[in-house]
């Protein structure tokens, strides 16, 4: 095996880009923690190393330890026995090492014992163990429970649940669905109450959830009574133990290691986390990290599912050469490459967004407890806050349906092998299903996405990134960016004009696949002054683009002028 970071040139070549300057400075309180902690770093110069230091060492264990046991962790799967629940062997030998190495409080604070790290570098040690191990994910990658309780809980309540979560004694959950109410969260009736001596409790169930057997369970449940809407909505947080009963593991298509769990709360002793009343407000923000982290899991599945198809295809003979060599095999592989590695710059530059906007709210606060002037923290802030509630949603929908066609080519190259259950990609396949429906369905993330496309919230960046100068063999690129956003100004034109609601949802979609391929295509156009290399992917990416939007704009045209009340007609 190899070490999934240092054998990924294009996710070394993001890491080399990122821009974490203003973030890491206020993350680290302007480099003032190290008086207090070890792992504070000093400067920024030394954030970056601690990060490749990080991301080396999970890339070694990733590639030889954990993906060498997905097999048999798929195979033996999470067990519920007499109400408990038993991971798979090797997903507690893997939690045992990722412990061990303090992975397991990557973006919880210092003072809490973790590593402080930005979202982003969290982002791309989730593609890494996913592409080892997707199941694996759902117990690493729910750190956003500790980072929310850090954000939001009262200090006593931080340090009851958090200082056990950042060594790996505890692993979490996020603890949302409920029967019935799948994404629509202001249906959720779990009861939370107050006993006589004050003590928070809840009562109720919970359904599909992700590692709901973890012993640091962040609750959202309704702590008003006769309510039905968001306000009556409150953030608890719950050890997990006698009082909350695993009723059942679901018996699922993949993701084996991770038991996804119905649960029963009996009167559950909670805590309160961030303010009554506001429980979906505060998931909100804890849903843009989610989304992120399922992205980062789609192309980490994307990327071991195309390293497969790549070796199969270079092994594989038939007609007396290997099917490497035939055109139409060789044209698979190489839009699976170009969108793995679109989407990664995207993935990527879109979490720096979220990290500025989460940063930028801290150091407003700390502007505000000083008096001093902050006008141009909070314009910034605002203008972040919006770009990200765009690009979270966003993100989560394109990668996860680009990682579920990737996948489905992957085992497209394999043939019939590909459907046998020996070949890692079969599990690949069924793995990677689920991550265009948790945290949200990708027709869920189009409509929360189609708002900040609409009122075009990225415009004022689009028009410098046009202006900018490049050289002569790449205007061709930025022409073909100007052309798509003309036919997307074209189309955003005629839905806001659009007097008939269905219709502007129906065209949702291709407006956000059309902004989406803007944003992306500036972003890689940007990158090809850094490594020629690139200039190949995005010919390839504005090409199809270009194309797609071209068929967008004829469809919407005929679709403006459809009865769409007449739907059965057409189903029928």
């Amino acid at each position: 095996m190899s070490n999934f970071f240092n054998d990924n040139t294009d996710l070394k070549f993001q890491f080399d880009q990122l821009e974490l300057e203003e973030v890491v400075e206020i993350l680290e309180h302007e480099y003032t923690y190290t008086k207090q902690y070890i792992t504070a770093p000093g400067d920024y110069s030394e954030a970056i190393e601690n990060y490749q230091n990080a991301l080396e060492t999970l890339g070694d264990l990733a590639g030889n330890f954990i993906a060498p046991r997905a097999k048999m962790v798929d195979l033996e799967g999470a067990h519920h026995q007499n109400g408990a629940v038993q991971y798979a062997q090797g997903t507690k030998e893997a939690l045992v090492q990722l412990a061990q190495g303090g992975f397991m409080g990557v973006i919880i604070p210092h003072q809490y014992g973790g590593l402080n790290f930005p979202a982003t570098i969290y982002f791309m040690m989730i593609e890494i163990i996913s592409r080892a191990d997707a199941s694996l994910m759902t117990l690493f990658g729910y750190q956003d429970v500790g980072e929310a309780i850090s954000k939001f809980a009262p200090e006593e309540v931080a340090e009851k649940f958090l200082p056990k979560y950042t060594l790996g004694e505890h692993t979490g959950s996020m603890v949302m669905t409920e029967p019935g109410a799948g994404s629509d969260l202001q249906a959720i009736k779990l009861k939370a109450y107050q006993d006589k001596q004050g003590q928070w409790r809840l009562k109720g169930e919970k359904q599909f959830i992700s590692n709901g057997c973890g012993d640091v369970l962040l609750v959202l449940a309704r702590s008003e009574p006769d309510t039905n809407n968001m306000f009556g909505l409150s953030l608890f947080a719950c050890h997990g133990g006698d009082s909350v009963q695993v009723n059942r593991i679901e018996n699922k298509m993949g993701l084996h290691g991770s038991p996804t769990c119905a649960l029963y709360f009996d009167d559950a002793p909670c805590y309160l986390v961030g303010k009554r009343r506001h429980g979906l407000i505060h998931v909100l923000y804890i849903l843009n990290h989610a989304r992120f982290s399922v992205a980062a899991q789609a192309l980490g599945i994307a990327e071991a599912a195309y390293r497969e198809a790549l070796e199969y295809a270079k092994i594989r003979e038939q007609f007396g050469k290997t099917i490497y060599s035939i055109p139409s095999v060789a044209n698979l592989l190489i839009d699976m490459r170009v969108t793995i590695e679109c989407n990664r710059t995207l993935l990527y530059a879109a979490s720096q967004w979220l990290d500025l906007r989460n940063k930028l709210e801290e150091k407003l606060v700390s502007l505000k407890e000083s008096g001093a002037e902050r006008t141009k923290e909070q314009a910034r802030f605002k203008e972040a806050a919006k770009i990200v509630d765009m690009l979270s949603p966003m993100v989560k929908y394109i990668i996860t349906e680009d990682a579920n066609k990737i996948c489905y080519d992957a085992q497209q190259v394999h043939g019939g092998m590909g459907y046998m259950k020996e070949m890692e990609i079969e599990r690949l396949v069924r793995d990677v299903r689920i991550t265009t429906i948790y945290e949200g369905t990708s027709q869920i993330q189009i409509l929360a996405a189609v708002k900040g496309v609409l009122t075009n919230v990225l415009g004022d960046h689009f028009d410098k990134y046009e202006q900018t100068s490049y050289p002569e063999e790449l205007q061709g690129a930025l022409n073909k960016l100007i052309e798509i956003r003309s036919i997307f100004e074209h189309c955003r034109t005629l839905i806001i004009n659009h007097s008939d609601k269905p219709f502007r949802e129906l065209a949702s979609k291709d407006l956000v696949d059309m902004y989406a391929a803007i944003y992306t295509g500036h972003m890689v156009l940007k990158q090809v002054n850094e490594d020629g290399r690139k200039n190949m992917i995005l010919q390839r990416f504005l090409t199809e683009a270009l194309g797609r939007a071209h068929k967008s704009k004829v469809c919407l045209m005929q679709e403006k002028f459809m009865d769409l009340d007449s739907t059965d007609e057409f189903c029928t």
